[in-house]
């Protein structure tokens, strides 16, 4: 899920390192806005993934939207978030549409072959959901021919197909969204549902509460969310990592994951 304008860095003199100004197609020009405005950053995010990134009356918000915010704000620069599908962020990313994508995205190999990624910024994991009267259903192998939901282009699609390659009599309903997913399971459509843990614990504790629960340990406990750039653009990774190192020296960090997520970090 990505594209994003090319990057001409002008102005070093002036602001340092610019960032590109809203465009689509042709390459930008990156110049410091004449008007003294703030360089902009294009990010896209798929924004329908709370708590990190979701719609609260008409405003993107939550962790990822709060973290490059905060990043932006410690560079210079004002951020521009653009919503996309997720399986449309890396091809926008790629493509110059966007010079960023932020969107809980964990670091894959597959994923580093086509864009380049920032420093991790959140550990994640994956764990199993499934109607709160569900009994039987705790691990993975428990989960071989039964019907699972996942979000497309997910490390919890991912897992998703692994069972299924074990056992075919596995199927897997694929939607655009996690929380269609989670509907999907709420009405009995499928018996399972593998996401993100954070997301899911969310879940849970807002529109799911006593119709979803977690099962079983979490497992790729060491999957890692990161930014993602343009094949080679160091100018804007550079700047991404930079902020993002100041967010965590300064606090901020600290404190924008109390808001989503609480003390127990």
């Amino acid at each position: 899920m990505k594209k994003f304008v090319k990057l001409l860095v002008v102005g070093m003199l002036v602001m340092g390192l610019a960032f590109s100004a809203i465009g689509c197609g042709n390459k930008a020009e990156n110049k410091t806005p004449a008007n003294g405005a703030k360089p902009v950053l294009n990010v896209a995010s798929e924004t329908t993934y709370p708590p990190m990134e979701f719609t609260e009356n008409g405003e993107y918000v939550g962790f990822d939207m709060d973290l490059i915010k905060a990043i932006g704000a410690a560079e210079g620069f004002d951020v521009k978030i653009t919503s996309l599908g997720f399986d449309a962020l890396i091809p926008a990313v790629q493509a110059g549409t966007v010079d960023a994508c932020i969107s809980s995205m964990t670091i894959k190999e597959d994923r580093a072959k086509a864009i380049d990624f920032s420093k991790p910024y959140f550990t994640a994991g994956l764990i199993i959901a499934v109607g709160q009267k569900t009994e039987g259903i705790k691990t993975l192998e428990d989960l071989q021919g039964k019907r699972l939901a996942a979000e497309v282009g997910t490390t919890g699609l991912d897992a998703s197909n692994s069972i299924k390659e074990k056992d075919p009599k596995t199927s897997i309903k694929i939607f655009d969204s996690v929380g269609e997913a989670f509907m999907e399971l709420e009405k009995g459509g499928v018996d399972a549902v593998i996401n993100d843990m954070p997301i899911t614990a969310y879940y849970i504790q807002t529109k799911g509460k006593d119709k979803v629960k977690m099962v079983g340990e979490v497992f790729a406990a060491e999957d890692q969310y990161g930014i993602g750039v343009k094949k080679g653009n160091t100018e804007v990774l550079n700047k991404i990592n930079s902020g993002l190192d100041k967010v965590k020296a300064s606090g901020e960090y600290d404190r924008i994951y109390k808001k989503w997520f609480g003390d127990g970090k």
